[in-house]
């Protein structure tokens, strides 16, 4: 048979197939769940490292399970929801969240929750009794916060209507440790809104190891200017004001103070003069360490507390001349020797080991590659447990290393992305490990790496994948210039044609130690891109300088000039990708949402011969309407750097549009204030620009509930499908 019409036939059949295979459509994404896939979710280790729980559904209620390590096996339900009723109520407690007593046989749980920040939450608390089977209502008047039962599970501390209060489980006593707590002035045990979001934490106070004291935040946001949002639904909207500090205003004055069960009285920790206080951490029963640092954030100060006087001393002073990040990655070691530190005074961030002098050091890693995560320390084996970049900047490895930086060793060999979640003893973890082409495969493996068993494959979801047309993502890098070559990846039509010209869209982020550009599995906006692929377009992502897992000097060149570089690089990506000979150079757009809807934003208008479309989701568009401890980490203050804040807002280049604009906000983000979005159509107006707009009452940061992300993206499929 002629060859040449064997490979007609063949050529029709395989586009026959390819043709049959369903497209992608935002349903799909976002309605149907088709594509969720299956992961495990809340695992708590328990305290003999042996069994760990996890809250699950139960025939219309819920279920607090006990599951085996080693076998994977239901042990028990420890806790159903249905035996959850209050006296006189008809309706059992949903769990929002629990936790247990050391010796695990009460369980606090927190149900009706509802937002007070961003992240957290308050709620009512109700102890309920696993021997006993008795519940108990933690206590009465207005929801509480951030309960948590104490080391020797006598006590209880929480915050309510902005004080602390410890309630004794054994006589029913309340001490109400502070008076002054009061809405938007004086929060004592939990933090304002600036340290939550920036520091990433909200629970402000700490019982010492022997539970005898309880080491806590004290904020002061007096001085703090508010800051007010309305809430539509009402024939009158609802106004919500909250103190948030903008870049160079006056933020809350912190202090640390410790209250001594026994005496009943309350210490000042005596700290060396700064403006944060980022951490605390009890170093042992009678010593605090608490983190401190300038307004700069590049000089931090490790100081050890007497908690008996309150006396304290510097044991660690740490200095940058750009800044210095704050992370959870250190460990007190319990026989007194000393402690567990990161840093990046290498080049790379690497752990480090120092005597309780801040004076001995031993560097346990090194090389040109950076610790992601510190999990922690066996002080019985003495090895350490970490993530790093040590095969690849774009993918995730666990380690385990010894005290004197030997025996370094790999746990999870595969390329792509490992997570680790450790059990209490690291005698076992479970890995989540993807990449960007393939969902979960989440593994029980031992300490040392060994595969026990597989607790979720993903194989239905694969199959569901088998039935479309999906394309790879190809990873590549982008040289724009001799010394700076940034990560990229592609997503092209699964009928790409190298023949054929193609509209180019790029997703950035791009904001400090960010990586979009990673072997991991990329959720429901894979998806989105992969439709817009089966739509004809290819979609790159390019990590620009001042993203991070590159080491310091790549991340921090940006200082004091957010959005210089970082534009920089994408606008010379884009040219570099315009030179390939199936991009259509006059199609090209840029995409991204917060630091990525400033950064597309900025593109747009400082790289107006380049791109001809733009979509800004929750943009910055000028930093001085943002927070003052994300904004001067980077920039100083605008007092201090003006030319630094002016020269990079997207607000101020608004003359130079040329190409097609949708900006998109939520009206009641309390991150990214909607201002911002005002203040850019005030600009845009004035400069008689034309450009589509989008906002979405009430909704915040993320912008979900309901089907609010089938319409946003909706709205932005098809704008790029007018206008690129």
């Amino acid at each position: 048979m002629n060859k040449s019409f064997l490979s007609i036939v063949f050529f029709i059949t395989i586009s026959f197939l390819v043709s049959a295979q369903p497209n992608i459509t935002l349903e799909d994404i976002w309605a149907s769940g088709k594509f969720s896939p299956e992961y495990v979710y809340g695992l708590r280790s328990m305290n003999d490292g042996e069994h760990y729980t996890t809250l699950e559904s139960d025939r219309g209620g819920q279920v607090i399970n006990k599951y085996s390590y080693k076998t994977g096996e239901l042990v028990a339900p420890i806790l159903q929801s249905i035996v959850l009723l209050p006296e006189g109520e008809e309706k059992p407690l949903r769990i929002g969240n629990y936790n247990f007593s050391k010796d695990e046989k009460q369980v606090l749980i927190g149900t009706d929750l509802e937002s007070v920040y961003r992240h957290s939450t308050k709620g009512q608390y109700y102890l309920y009794n696993l021997e006993t089977k008795k519940l108990e209502k933690l206590t009465e008047g207005e929801k509480q916060r951030l309960a948590v039962f104490s080391p020797d599970g006598k006590r209880v501390a929480y915050v309510q209507e902005n004080n602390l209060f410890v309630k004794s489980l054994e006589t029913g006593e309340t001490v109400q440790i502070t008076n002054d707590g009061e809405l938007n002035k004086i929060i004592n045990g939990g933090t304002d809104w600036v340290y939550e979001e920036e520091f990433g934490f909200d629970q402000a106070f700490f019982w010492s190891p022997d539970g005898l004291k309880i080491a806590f935040y004290k904020f002061d946001e007096s001085a703090v200017k508010q800051f007010t949002m309305a809430m539509y639904g009402n024939l009158y909207p609802n106004q919500y004001e909250f103190k948030y500090p903008k870049a160079g205003e006056a933020n809350a004055k912190v202090e640390i103070k410790i209250f001594d069960l026994k005496t009943q009285k309350v210490i000042d920790a005596q700290l060396p003069e700064a403006e944060y206080i980022p951490r605390i951490k009890w170093a042992n029963a009678n010593n605090l360490a608490v983190l401190t640092m300038n307004r700069h954030q590049n000089d931090l100060k490790l100081n050890l507390i007497d908690a008996a006087t309150g006396s304290g001393k510097v044991i660690l002073n740490e200095n940058s001349n750009t800044y210095i990040d704050v992370d959870d990655d250190w460990h007190f070691f319990k026989d007194g020797s000393g402690f567990i530190w990161t840093s990046d005074e290498s080049g790379y961030k690497h752990i480090y080991k120092y005597d309780m002098q801040g004076k001995s050091k031993t560097q346990i890693t090194s090389g040109n590659w950076q610790v992601d995560e510190f999990f922690g320390v066996d002080e019985k084996t003495g090895l350490l447990y970490f993530s790093a970049t040590k095969e690849s900047s774009v993918e995730r490895n666990v380690y385990s290393i010894n005290l004197k930086g030997k025996g370094l060793t790999s746990l999870t060999p595969q390329k792509g992305w490992n997570t680790a979640n450790f059990s209490n003893g690291f005698k076992y973890f479970i890995n989540y490990y993807s990449t960007a082409n393939k969902p979960y495969v989440i593994t029980l493996n031992d300490g040392k790496g060994k595969v026990i068993r597989t607790l979720k494959t993903n194989e239905n979801l694969n199959e569901t994948l088998k039935a479309f047309n999906l394309s790879p993502v190809e990873f590549s890098k982008v040289d724009i210039s001799k010394d700076v070559s940034l990560n990229a990846w592609m997503i092209k039509p699964s009928d790409f044609d190298p023949n054929k010209k193609y509209p180019l869209l790029m997703y950035v982020y791009g904001g400090p130690g960010s990586q979009t550009v990673k072997n991991s599995w990329g959720g429901k906006n894979f998806f989105w891109f992969q439709m817009l692929a089966q739509q004809g377009y290819i979609v790159v992502s390019v990590d620009n300088r001042g993203t991070g897992a590159k080491g310091r000097d790549f991340q921090k060149v940006t200082y004091k000039q957010l959005g210089k570089y970082e534009t920089e690089d994408q606008i010379a990506a884009s040219k570099f990708f315009s030179k390939f000979p199936y991009i259509d150079a006059s199609r090209i757009g840029i995409w991204g949402w917060s630091y990525g809807g400033y950064m597309s934003s900025l593109c747009l208008f400082k790289g107006a011969d380049i791109f001809k479309s733009a979509i800004a989701v929750a943009p910055v568009t000028n930093w001085r309407y943002y927070d003052s401890i994300y904004t001067e980490r980077y920039m100083q203050t605008p007092q201090e750097n003006a030319d630094g804040y002016d020269d990079n807002s997207p607000i101020n280049h608004v003359d130079s549009l040329k190409g097609n604009y949708l900006l998109v906000h939520g009206s009641a983000d309390d991150n990214v204030h909607y201002q911002n979005s005002m203040e850019m159509i005030t600009a845009l107006v004035n400069a008689n620009k034309q450009f589509d707009f989008m906002v979405y009452p009430n909704k915040n940061h993320g912008i979900y509930g309901g089907n609010t992300r089938y319409h946003l993206y909706k709205k932005m499929t098809d704008f790029l499908i007018n206008n690129l």
